[in-house]
C-alpha cells in the first residue's frame, strides 16, 4: 500500500473580496486595513512561504506552498485545504499528520484571524471552540485488509466503507482512507474539498443548534421558577441583552448560509472530476438545505424567546426600581419631618455636645433605615408572569 498524500482542512464563511486581503497578505505581507504592519510581517514569516498564486476556475483560489513542503489552498468560499507528500513508515506518517496540523492550528489560522480581527466579532461562545480536522489519506495499490490495519494502528476503528469500481473509502473515529483504482487523484482532492465544505458546514449548524439549547435552557430556568429576588433581576437583564446580541451576530451568519451552500453544489455537480464521486455525495447539499431551513426556525424561535424574556425581566427591573425609589421617598420624607418638628420645638438652635450627638445619632438611623429598606427591597421576590410553551427540540 502507498499513501501518496496527506489532507486536511476547515471552512468558514469568506467572500472574494477576503480572497483578495489574504492574497495581498501572503504575497507582499500587507493589508488595506488598520492593522500593525509588524505584526503582520511577524506572522507572514512564520508561514515560510515560497510560492503563492492566484488561480481561477469555478471559485477563485489561492494556491500556495511552504519550506516545509506543504501545499495550501483557500478558495473564495472560505474553504482551506492543506496538504503534504506522505512518508514510507506509519511514525513518520504520523509526524506528519502532527506536523500539518499544527502549520494548521498554529501559523496559518493565527494569520488569518488577524487579519480579519476588525469589524464584527465572533461570538465568544464560538470563537475558542477546538475544532478536530479528519484526516484524508489517498492510498494506492491497498487493500480493505491493509487499510483495517493501518485504522488499528492509529487507535481507530472503522465506521463505515464504501466500495466503488474507481474507489474505495473507509473512515475511522478522525481518519479517511481514500484508495484509488479507477478514479485519479484531482477527483479525490474534489471529493476531499467537499466532504470538508459538508463536514464543516453541518458542524456550524450544530454548534447554533446547541447553542440555542443553552441559551433557551438558562432563560427558562430562572422563568420556571415563577419569581426572581430583586438583587438578581439586573444581573439577568444584563445576561438577556449579552444572549440577544449573540443571536443577533450569529442571525448573521446562518442567513449567509445558504448562498454558499448553492454555489458549491453547483460547481460539484458541473465538474467533471466530481463524476466518480457523484454517488457517494448524492443529496448531501440537498440534506444541509433541509438542515439550515430547521436551523433557522430554530433561531427565529430563540430569538423570539429572548426578546420575550427581555421584555419581562425590563418590566420586573423597572418595578424594582420603582420600589425602591418608593422606599427612599418615604424614608425622605421622615427625616424631614423629624427636622421641622425639632425645629418648631425649640426656640433656638444651640451647639452642645448633646446636640451633635444627637445629629450624628438622627444620621445613622436614617443610614440604616435606608440600608434595611434597601435589603428589604434587594430580598424582595417578584412574581414572572410568562406564557408557558411546550418544549420539543
Amino acid at each position: 500500500m502507498q499513501i501518496e498524500k496527506i489532507y486536511i482542512g476547515g471552512w468558514f464563511q469568506r467572500t472574494t473580496l477576503h480572497l483578495a486581503e489574504i492574497y495581498d497578505f501572503l504575497k507582499e505581507a500587507d493589508s488595506p486595513l488598520d492593522l500593525e504592519k509588524g505584526k503582520l510581517e511577524q506572522l507572514h514569516t512564520a508561514l515560510s512561504l515560497e510560492q503563492v498564486e492566484l488561480k481561477v476556475t469555478s471559485l477563485e483560489y489561492i494556491k500556495a506552498g511552504t519550506a516545509e513542503g506543504f501545499g495550501v489552498e483557500m478558495f473564495e468560499d472560505g474553504l482551506m485545504v492543506l496538504s503534504s507528500d506522505s512518508a514510507p513508515g506509519t511514525d513518520e506518517i504520523k509526524e506528519r499528520i502532527e506536523a500539518l496540523t499544527a502549520y494548521y492550528e498554529k501559523r496559518l489560522s493565527p494569520a488569518i484571524s488577524y487579519l480579519f480581527s476588525l469589524g464584527a466579532p465572533i461570538p465568544k461562545e464560538l470563537a475558542n471552540i477546538k475544532n478536530i480536522y479528519p484526516y484524508f489519506l489517498v492510498v494506492r495499490d491497498g487493500s480493505r485488509e491493509e487499510v483495517l490495519e493501518l485504522l488499528k494502528v492509529f487507535g481507530e476503528e472503522e465506521h463505515f466503507e464504501i466500495r466503488e469500481p474507481g474507489f474505495e473509502i473507509y473512515r475511522g473515529d478522525k481518519l479517511y482512507v481514500i484508495i484509488l483504482k479507477e478514479a485519479t487523484h484531482e477527483s479525490a482532492k474534489r471529493f476531499i474539498e467537499e466532504q470538508v465544505f459538508i463536514r464543516e458546514f453541518k458542524g456550524q449548524l450544530h454548534r447554533y443548534l446547541n447553542l440555542h439549547r443553552t441559551i433557551w435552557e438558562r432563560i427558562a430556568e430562572v422563568k420556571e421558577k415563577g419569581e426572581i429576588q430583586g438583587k438578581d433581576v439586573g444581573a439577568f437583564t444584563t445576561k438577556i441583552e449579552s444572549y440577544a446580541k449573540t443571536i443577533n451576530l450569529i442571525e448573521a451568519r446562518i442567513n449567509q448560509m445558504g448562498a454558499y451552500l448553492r454555489t458549491r453544489e453547483s460547481v460539484a455537480k458541473n465538474d467533471p472530476h466530481m463524476k466518480d464521486f457523484v454517488a457517494v455525495l448524492s443529496f448531501k447539499h440537498e440534506t444541509l438545505a433541509d438542515t439550515l431551513e430547521y436551523v433557522k426556525e430554530i433561531w427565529g424561535m430563540t430569538k423570539n424567546y429572548v426578546q420575550s424574556a427581555q421584555g419581562l425581566f425590563s418590566a420586573i427591573q423597572a418595578k424594582a426600581t420603582e420600589s425602591s425609589v418608593k422606599n427612599l421617598t418615604i424614608i425622605t420624607s421622615m427625616g424631614v419631618g423629624a427636622t421641622l418638628i425639632g425645629l418648631f420645638a425649640q426656640e433656638a438652635p444651640e451647639f452642645t455636645g448633646f446636640g451633635v450627638f444627637y445629629f450624628f445619632a438622627l444620621a445613622f438611623i436614617g443610614w440604616l433605615a435606608n440600608k434595611t429598606m434597601g435589603n428589604v427591597a434587594q430580598r424582595r421576590k417578584y412574581k414572572i408572569e410568562d406564557t408557558e410553551v411546550a418544549k420539543d427540540l
